[in-house]
């Protein structure tokens, strides 16, 4: 057609169709190729190609070009209709960027557009995966009351928000402004429903609504199976589990991969290894893959963190005997079992087994097992293995010599801490942020403040950038060597530096304050702690708490105790000791107990 110049040219419309099959087909550069032919062609674009190009531009999330052909459409007199305002707001909104999401959205209404129900849907999406499922609430409703129909979309765009941030009471009314508005829950609603309740452990209500689903008449699919079999697998409700299992075979939905891998883990997580190996030959026989290496090491690992080493091997040794290699993860995370509950003997027999089946261990078995050793105060075994990486063609990394020298640290060998961090300098590993908090906390905590604070400061001059930890460490330090004037322009200049106080922080200076006798100072920093919005923990009020008490601050103790709740803040048992001590009848302060709140002037009937 555009060759034959005499005969049928190629008019807006073919342009149109060919531009959007190329956009289809992800040919964008053709598609692209065509718009600017088309132009030059003298064939002048209409809304529909500006569309098409607009669309595929935030589909490929390059907004700022997306915007450049509005603006050229505006320019050439072809208006944007509620399509083009759709696709840019659906384009910024998936990129994250809701402010301009929204001024597309204000455009569009001042262009005398109708928002229409597309045009929410993108978002509401976009606050309730930011966790704004309450804005996204609220824009919601005021759509409605404006005349907008919601679809159903829209509710499980929004039950799914509040699923994810666990609202639960919100997304039942959410549920049941649907049903009222006449719009019948599907399979989808349903699923989001039975999901968030069961990945919460909330298994009895997730299978109300799954009755409730079956009353409607709408068949659970392997998604809701999926759920719930998944849900009671994780509680050890196995019996329910395989009802569930059996029940779906039944209705001849098939199980899928993530049903058998929610009962092997479940079962291996019983201990109930012969049912969890029958599934697994199970599985493959409905020509679905076994669980893979890095299934069983997940497995592996969740069970050793939590203390549970022979039923974590146990596993291991299935895993042996369905013919899997295990790989270097899987031993790595066998080992470390082991040194978290001292049985470092097991640990270095699991190594010992990685080599024979020529798994060549890692940086990250050897400082696992050097931590070990350090952790359970065998520094020397931990020296004599970190000395063995090199002879291993193992390099040590910057996680190593953090291991080893907060070893060193901790047993109390300074010297040995400083020539390894030399060491480690002049070996060209990397010095990170944790190490920097290794040596300075060994050097504060081995009576060396004065040497921490002058290689502080040395290193904050070549603009070293320190973490609050860091920060914090150094504070207490200088505290305790009486440079208290440091501490407070160390603790004054915090946000010019860049970080954030923390509850440590505030601790540090509010309890060295207080050792002081600046009991005023250390309520104005806790006020400023307040106004942050950092909630003091229980530990900490009980610290000042204590600290006022003896200090025979009591009004001031009083004003503390007030924000004892009992709930997230309860009194430590030596606090109540110390009250006992100091207001029962032959009490220091038996006095001054009126200066209590109300519920603890009772310490007087105690002799």
């Amino acid at each position: 057609m555009a060759k034959d110049r005499g005969g049928c040219f190629p008019d807006v419309v073919a342009y149109n169709t060919v531009i959007h099959g190329f956009f289809k087909e992800g040919e964008t550069g053709k598609a692209c190729n065509l718009f600017h032919e088309m132009i030059h062609q003298g064939v002048e674009p209409d809304v529909v190609t500006y569309n098409s190009v607009v669309d595929a531009l935030c589909k490929a999330r390059a907004m700022d070009k997306a915007e450049l052909v509005l603006r050229q459409m505006v320019a050439d007199g072809a208006q944007p209709n509620a399509v083009t305002y759709n696709c840019m707001i659906n384009g910024y909104a998936t990129s994250g960027r809701l402010k301009e999401a929204a001024k597309m959205f204000r455009e569009m209404k001042s262009r005398g557009l109708i928002p229409d129900i597309f045009t929410c849907n993108s978002l509401m999406t976009y606050l309730c995966k930011h966790g704004r499922s309450k804005e996204a609430a609220e824009f919601f409703y005021s759509m409605t009351a404006k005349g907008h129909k919601p679809d159903i979309v829209s509710y499980c765009i929004l039950l799914h928000g509040y699923a994810t941030e666990g609202c639960f009471p919100d997304m039942i009314d959410v549920f049941n402004s649907m049903e009222n508005n006449g719009i019948a829950a599907d399979f989808h609603v349903f699923n989001i429903l039975i999901d968030a309740y069961a990945k919460r452990g909330m298994m009895d209500e997730a299978m109300l609504i799954s009755s409730k689903m079956q009353e409607r008449r709408v068949n659970p699919d392997i998604v809701t199976y999926s759920s719930i079999i998944a849900g009671l697998s994780r509680l050890g409700r196995l019996t329910e589990a395989m009802e569930k299992f059996n029940q779906m075979i039944a209705l001849g939905v098939q199980p899928n991969k993530v049903v058998y891998h929610a009962l092997i883990q479940g079962f291996c997580i019983d201990g109930d290894l012969a049912k969890a190996k029958q599934l697994v030959s199970e599985m493959m026989n409905r020509g679905i893959p076994r669980p893979n290496i890095s299934f069983f090491s997940s497995l592996i690992k969740s069970l050793c963190q939590e203390g549970r080493v022979m039923d974590a091997h146990d596993i291991f040794d299935l895993v042996i005997d369905m013919g899997e290699r295990p790989d270097d993860i899987l031993f790595n995370s066998l080992i470390d079992g082991y040194c978290l509950v001292r049985k470092m003997d097991k640990a270095l027999k699991v190594l010992d087994v990685m080599e024979s089946v020529g798994v060549e261990p890692d940086v990250i078995t050897y400082n696992t097992l050097v931590n070990g050793y350090c952790r359970n105060g065998r520094i020397g075994d931990g020296l004599t293995l970190f000395r063995e990486m090199p002879r291993k063609r193992i390099k040590p990394d910057t996680n190593s010599y953090c291991v080893i020298m907060d070893g060193l640290f901790r047993s109390g060998r300074t010297v040995s801490g400083r020539e390894m961090f030399h060491e480690m300098i002049e070996s060209g590993t990397t010095v990170s942020i944790s190490t920097y908090n290794v040596i300075l906390g060994g050097l504060c905590g081995n009576n060396c403040a004065d040497e921490a604070i002058a290689l502080f400061q040395k290193l904050g001059s070549m603009n070293v950038k320190f973490s609050i930890a860091i920060v914090n460490t150094m504070i207490d330090a200088m505290y305790r060597v009486g440079r208290r004037e440091e501490a407070k322009e160390l603790f004054a200049g915090i946000s010019a530096s860049g970080l954030v106080p923390n509850e440590s922080t505030y601790g540090v200076m509010i309890m060295n304050l207080l050792k002081d006798g600046a009991v005023e100072d250390a309520n104005n920093v806790f006020s400023s702690m307040d106004k942050s919005g950092i909630v003091p923990s229980s530990r900490l009020l009980n610290d000042i708490i204590r600290m006022l008490l003896e200090k025979g601050e009591i009004a001031k103790a009083g004003n503390y105790l007030s924000k004892v709740d009992g709930k997230s803040i309860s009194l430590e048992a030596s606090t109540t000791s110390l009250m006992l001590s100091l207001f029962s009848r032959e009490g220091k302060y038996r006095e001054d107990m009126k200066l209590l709140p109300a519920k603890y002037q009772f310490f007087d009937g105690f002799c």
